[in-house]
C-alpha cells in the first residue's frame, strides 16, 4: 500500500474502533441525545470528511451529481433523522469499497510499471577518453555507446564490437535469453546480461522502440471501449435521475397521504428516499468496468502484447475472420535449404559444395542460405570467373569445373535438360561441365507455433482463417495445408492485398470483425484498413507501431490466440459486472421504495456490490 492508502486504512480502523466503542457504551448506559450525537459525529467526520469536502466542491462548481454527493446527502440525512449508526456505517463501508478499488488499480498499475521499468536512465559514452553517463536524449544518431552487463540498452542500434546475451522479457514476455553478436541489431529496453558491447545508434532516443512502447502503454486508456463510453453516458443521466426520484419518493407519497387524511409519516418516507440514494450509487459500474479493461491491457503488456486502447481489446473479442500475411508472420521469413537432390554422379555434400562456392560472391538471401547450409569455410582460391546472369542465376569456375547455378531459364539458356522438376519452394538447378548435376530446394520455414496457433484460434470461435501472399500458388497452398489455413490468395501485390481485404469486409456479418496480422513493414495499408490491425514480428518496426492497433513484441503466432483469450475474458468480466450490479441494484431499489430494504441492505447494494465487482475485475490481471 502507498501512503495515501495506508492513511485511509488507518482512518477506517480508527472510525471502526470508535463506532464499536460507542455501540458497546450505549448498550450499557443510556446517553443524552446530544452527547450521543457528538459521540457518533467523531467517527463520522474521521471517515467522511474528505467525501463531504468533495461534495461541497462539486456543488460550488455546479457539478453536483456524483457518488460523493449521493453519499453526503444519504449519510447527513440519516444522521439528521436519528439514524446515527447507519449514517456512520454507510460512510465507513463506502470508504472500505474505495480502498478496495484503489488497491486493485494499484496492482494493475504495478503490472504495467514492470513494463515501464524498460525506460533507460542513461547512456555510456566515451568523452575525452573517459566513459561518462549522459542523458539518452542527448545521444545523436551514429554515436557509439557502451552497454555494460546488467544495464539496459538505451537506444536502438547495431553492435559494432563484442558479443553478449540479452534478457528481452520486458519487451517480448519471453524468458529465454537471446544471443547477439557483432553486426546484430539491438533494441532499446533489452537488458545486457553477459558481455560488454559497443553499439552504434541508428535512431534518436525519442524515436527508439522503448520510447514508442512507453507512449503506447501510457496513452492506451485514452481510447475507450463501447462499454466504457456507455457507462460514462449512463452515469451522466442515471445519477440525476435517481436523485430526483429519491426527492419525489420523499415528498409525493406523504403529500398524497395528507390529502387522503392519513398520517404522512414524513420520517419513514425520507428514510426510504435516503436508502434509495445509497442503493442507487453507480460506483460498481463506474469503477469496475474501466478497471477490467485496464487489467486486461496490463495483463497483455506483461505478455509482450501492446494494446493501444480498450476499444481494440473489446473489438478483438468480436473478431470472426483473421487474415494473415505469410512471410514473417506464419513463416520465419528466412530462407533455408530444405532438400538436396543430386544426380547419380554427385552426392548431396558435393552438390552443396559447388553451389556454395559459385554463390560465394553474392549477398542475395538465396546465396547466403546455400553458404549457411554448407556450414564450412569457403576456399576463395578455388573459384574464378564468377559472373552473374541477370534474372537467371550465376556461373563460375570451381576447381577447373564450369559451374552454373540458377533457375529453369538458366538451364534452358545453356541447353541443359532438367531430369526432375520441383514445383514447391525456390529451386536452384545445378549444371557442372554442361551436364545436369541436380537441384537444391530452398524454402521459407514455417514457424513452430503456427499450426497450433491456427487450431487455437478456431477453437476460440474464429469462423475462417485467410492467408494473403505474393508467393506462388504451389508454395502458398503447401504452407496453408500444413498449418490448417482455410482460404489462400497467392501471387498478390500490396494493392491486391487491400482489394482482397475489402472483399472480406463487405461479405462479413454486421457485428463481425476482421483482423489482419502482418509483419508491419509492407502491410501498413492493410493494417490501417481492417477493424483490428495486429503487427506480427514487429520488434523495432516503426511502420508496425504506427499502423497497428495491437503490437506483438515478438514473432510468435501463438500470441494472437493469447491476445484473443485476454480479450474474451476481459469482456466476459465486464458483462458479469454490468449484469450483476444492475440486477442487484434494481431489486434493492424496488425493495427500498416499498420500505422493505433498510439502510444496511442499502450498504450491501452499494459498497458490497462495488467490492465484489472490483474483485471480479482484478481477475483480468491473471490470464494464463
Amino acid at each position: 500500500m502507498n501512503k495515501k492508502q495506508k492513511k485511509v486504512l488507518y482512518r477506517i480502523l480508527l472510525s471502526l474502533v470508535f463506532m464499536i466503542g460507542i455501540m458497546i457504551l450505549t448498550s450499557y448506559v443510556s446517553l443524552n441525545l446530544y452527547i450521543e450525537v457528538i459521540f457518533y459525529l467523531i467517527p463520522y467526520f474521521i471517515i467522511g470528511y474528505d467525501i463531504l469536502r468533495k461534495a461541497i466542491k462539486g456543488i460550488l462548481k455546479r457539478q453536483v451529481f456524483d457518488e460523493n454527493f449521493l453519499m453526503a446527502v444519504a449519510t447527513v440525512g440519516a444522521m439528521c433523522l436519528g439514524e446515527f449508526r447507519e449514517g456512520v456505517a454507510v460512510m465507513l463501508f463506502y470508504q472500505i469499497g474505495e480502498l478496495f478499488q484503489s488497491v486493485a488499480v494499484g496492482k494493475s498499475r504495478r503490472n504495467i510499471a514492470a513494463l515501464m521499468d524498460i525506460r533507460p536512465d542513461y547512456a555510456n559514452m566515451m568523452i575525452d577518453g573517459k566513459l561518462q553517463k549522459v542523458d539518452p536524449d542527448d545521444v545523436e544518431i551514429g554515436s557509439e555507446i557502451i552497454v555494460n552487463p546488467g544495464e539496459k540498452v538505451p537506444i536502438d542500434g547495431i553492435i559494432v564490437e563484442g558479443n553478449t546475451t540479452f534478457n528481452t522479457s520486458a519487451l517480448t514476455g519471453e524468458s529465454v535469453p537471446r544471443d547477439a553478436h557483432c553486426g546484430d541489431e539491438v533494441i532499446s529496453g533489452f537488458i545486457n546480461m553477459t558481455g560488454e558491447i559497443k553499439v552504434k545508434t541508428t535512431k534518436e532516443f525519442g524515436e527508439s522502440t522503448v520510447s514508442k512502447i512507453l507512449d503506447l502503454v501510457e496513452n492506451s486508456s485514452m481510447k475507450k471501449s463501447r462499454s466504457e463510453n456507455f457507462i460514462t453516458k449512463f452515469a451522466k443521466y442515471y445519477t440525476p435521475a435517481v436523485c430526483y426520484s429519491a426527492l419525489a419518493l420523499a415528498i409525493i407519497p406523504p403529500v398524497v397521504l395528507m390529502l387522503m387524511g392519513k398520517d404522512a409519516s414524513w420520517g419513514d418516507w425520507i428514510i426510504r428516499a435516503l436508502t434509495f440514494l445509497v442503493i442507487s450509487c453507480p460506483c460498481a459500474l463506474v469503477i469496475s468496468i474501466p478497471l477490467s479493461f485496464f487489467g486486461g491491457i496490463g495483463c497483455a503488456s506483461t505478455k509482450g502484447i501492446l494494446v493501444k486502447g480498450s476499444n481494440y481489446l473489446e473489438a478483438l473479442a468480436s473478431a470472426k475472420y483473421i487474415v494473415f500475411d505469410k512471410t514473417g508472420t506464419l513463416t520465419k521469413g528466412v530462407f533455408e535449404v530444405t532438400h538436396i537432390d543430386p544426380t547419380d554422379n554427385y552426392d548431396q555434400q558435393q552438390l552443396l559444395y559447388y553451389a556454395a562456392h559459385v554463390e560465394m560472391a553474392s549477398s542475395h538471401p538465396i546465396s547466403l542460405s546455400l553458404q549457411k547450409a554448407y556450414g564450412q569455410s569457403l576456399d576463395k582460391d578455388a573459384v574464378h570467373n564468377i559472373e552473374e546472369i541477370a534474372g537467371h542465376g550465376i556461373r563460375g569456375t570451381v576447381h577447373g569445373h564450369d559451374v552454373y547455378a540458377g533457375n529453369e531459364k538458366l538451364m534452358n539458356k545453356i541447353g541443359v535438360d532438367i531430369t526432375e522438376k520441383h514445383p514447391e519452394g525456390t529451386v536452384v538447378y545445378m549444371a557442372i561441365d554442361n551436364q545436369y548435376a541436380g537441384c537444391i530446394v530452398i524454402s521459407d520455414v514455417i514457424k513452430e507455433t503456427s499450426k497450433a496457433a491456427i487450431q487455437s484460434l478456431k477453437s476460440q470461435g474464429i469462423k475462417e482463417t485467410i492467408m494473403l501472399t505474393g508467393d506462388t500458388k504451389q508454395t502458398a497452398t503447401k504452407v496453408a495445408e500444413e498449418i490448417g489455413i482455410d482460404r489462400v490468395y497467392s501471387e498478390l501485390l500490396p494493392a491486391d492485398k487491400v482489394e482482397k481485404v475489402e472483399e472480406i469486409l463487405q461479405n462479413k456479418g454486421e457485428k463481425e470483425k476482421v483482423a489482419f496480422v502482418g509483419d508491419g513493414i509492407n502491410d501498413a495499408p492493410v493494417l490501417s484498413r481492417v477493424d483490428i490491425g495486429i503487427a506480427m514480428g514487429a520488434l523495432g518496426s516503426d511502420a508496425a507501431i504506427e499502423a497497428a492497433d495491437i503490437v506483438l513484441m515478438d514473432d510468435d503466432p501463438a500470441k494472437i490466440s493469447l491476445a484473443m483469450k485476454i480479450s474474451l475474458k476481459t469482456l466476459r468480466i465486464v458483462k458479469e459486472n454490468i449484469v450483476f450490479a444492475l440486477a442487484v441494484k434494481f431489486i434493492c431499489l424496488i425493495l427500498g421504495a416499498f420500505g422493505i430494504a433498510n439502510m444496511w441492505l442499502a450498504i450491501f447494494a452499494d459498497v458490497g456490490v462495488m467490492v465484489i465487482a472490483v474483485i471480479n475485475a482484478t481477475r483480468a490481471l491473471r490470464i494464463r
